[in-house]
């Protein structure tokens, strides 16, 4: 069959999904402006660079608890309000953080500030089977979340750049201001009436009880945390490893950016074909690719080839494993796409803390040895994921 006619015969996806892609660009932004930042930071507020990575660390710990407890708050929210607000929250208080004093005072308002990550893009996700057919869902899924890619290709460098040029504090008020662009775009194009239906004690119990999608949860911590071992600290890493000044600091995140786009823009048109546990294997093999030739990357060259395989994997298999999920269990969609969004944030803040603690003692140069080993387990339990059992409620 040729499966790129098909796909150009495919009738295209609503207006409506580009409002929240942007969401989560800016979305996607704000919580990479710190790993974006953090040099920036570190002297600026003079705290060691394992300090100033705490904000990473505290701030996925946030999502990730905020995500499972907010989708049950929020539950029959409509979600034009709910999605205008959380991004509203998040302009607020980037611009908060942009006049804080001290690396003190910094920290609780970052930590009220991610909050918003935690209902935005789940809540994002879990709507989207109300705005299309079901035989668009896995891709649209996986378009809203080529925000996060588009954020790691423009957002992430340009905070750096901007971070590096004229101080963390302009890079956060600029998430601030993206923030109030985003959320009248998503005002003006989505829907009255989108409320996903909240799940029951019982439907939650389900989630939870379901082997299938447990594992793949589990696969979401494991693969977080050995990417955020080391990608939390890029800045400082390449600082000390090849001395790059903020401007070529800048294109290397946008070149990761620009390759994380490009497998997220390939999984988003091929996972219908591949299947979404195929997929996610498919893009975590890259990740660990890279992790495990890291030693190689001796020059700015060097460094840039090495981590595409990482890239292409980076953010498409974030966007799988949604698809995934969406896939095993649709009735279920709400539960457990939330209980994933709050495993990749667990995993950020494991392994921050993790790379922050490797740092501390001196052991910078095994960060990828340790994000590799967490890669391969993931790896692992996706393959073993893939021989459960699904779910009992199939639509």
């Amino acid at each position: 069959m040729d499966t790129t006619g098909t796909t150009a015969r495919q009738p295209p996806l609503p207006g409506v999904l580009w409002a929240l892609l942007l969401g989560n660009f800016v979305i996607g932004t704000g919580v990479m402006v710190v790993p974006g930042t953090l040099n920036e930071l570190s002297s600026s507020l003079n705290v060691p660079v394992a300090t100033a990575g705490q904000l990473i660390s505290a701030g996925a710990l946030v999502m990730c608890l905020g995500a499972p407890l907010l989708a049950a708050v929020v539950a029959g929210w409509d979600r034009r309000r709910l999605l205008t607000l959380s991004l509203l929250w998040y302009g607020v208080l980037h611009l908060l953080c942009a006049a804080m004093p001290s690396f003190g005072t910094l920290f609780p308002v970052r930590v009220l500030a991610v909050i918003s990550p935690a209902i935005f893009t789940p809540q994002a996700a879990a709507c989207v089977g109300l705005l299309v057919p079901p035989a668009q869902r896995g891709r649209a899924i996986t378009f809203v979340f080529l925000g996060w890619s588009v954020a790691s290709v423009l957002g992430l460098p340009l905070a750096a750049w901007i971070g590096g040029s004229l101080g963390w504090r302009s890079a956060f008020a600029l998430v601030g201001l993206m923030s109030f662009a985003s959320m009248a775009w998503v005002w003006r194009a989505m829907p009255d009436g989108i409320r996903p239906p909240a799940l029951s004690a019982a439907a939650w119990r389900e989630t939870l009880r379901s082997r299938a999608l447990m594992l793949c949860v589990a696969v979401t911590v494991l693969y977080s945390a050995g990417q955020f071992v080391l990608f939390s600290y890029f800045a400082p890493y390449y600082k000390a490893r090849l001395d790059l000044s903020p401007l070529q600091l800048s294109l290397l995140f946008a070149w990761f950016g620009v390759f994380g786009f490009i497998g997220n823009v390939w999984m988003s048109r091929n996972i219908d074909r591949l299947g979404t546990a195929r997929a996610v294997m498919i893009s975590i093999a890259g990740i660990a690719l890279s992790l495990l030739l890291w030693p190689l990357g001796t020059s700015l060259l060097l460094a840039a080839l090495v981590m595409v395989p990482w890239a292409l994997g980076c953010f498409s298999s974030n966007s799988a494993q949604q698809a995934r999920l969406v896939g095993l269990a649709p009735m279920l969609a709400a539960g457990s796409i939330a209980l994933n969004t709050s495993a990749m944030y667990a995993g950020q803040a494991l392994g921050a803390a993790s790379g922050g603690w490797l740092i501390a003692h001196g052991q910078m140069h095994v960060l990828h040895w340790a994000g590799l080993g967490g890669v391969l387990l993931a790896m692992l339990l996706s393959w073993r994921a893939s021989l459960a059992s699904p779910p009992l409620r199939q639509a």
